[in-house]
């Protein structure tokens, strides 16, 4: 199973050709979903943590995360000193989380990119 899902994500060999359009938009759409869920479990995990540790309402909760995972900043105080260490924390967090899901998400795009660069013209598939 290990070997199935490696498959999945493994980018064609310089020596390859380039992958079909067809097939390179269905791995940027899987991309796109792995990216998506580890942007929803960032924001629930922020979202909990507010209303836990910062006693802040759901809404209030999820604004905090969104606004420090986007890295615009925190919109509420924290008063306790638990509510202040979880804020630290998340925010070193959704710095990490954004720059890695950004990543994720281009490596496709600029791997195709360098590939058709690399590949011989008569190599190439046409489309």
């Amino acid at each position: 199973m290990g070997s199935l899902t490696f498959k999945k994500i493994k980018f064609e060999h310089r020596k390859q050709k380039v992958i079909p359009m067809r097939h390179f938009l269905l791995r940027l759409g899987r991309y796109f979903l792995f990216c998506g869920l580890l942007i929803s479990l960032s924001i629930l995990i922020g979202t909990l943590g507010y209303m836990f540790y910062g006693k802040l309402n759901w809404v209030d909760s999820f604004y905090m995360s969104c606004m420090i995972l986007t890295g615009m900043g925190p919109v509420a105080d924290m008063s306790s000193a638990n509510a202040k260490l979880f804020s630290s924390f998340y925010a070193l967090y959704s710095g990490i989380a954004f720059l890695s899901t950004t990543a994720i998400f281009l490596a496709p795009i600029f791997h195709r990119m360098l590939h058709i660069l690399q590949v011989e013209p008569s190599d190439q598939i046409t489309n």
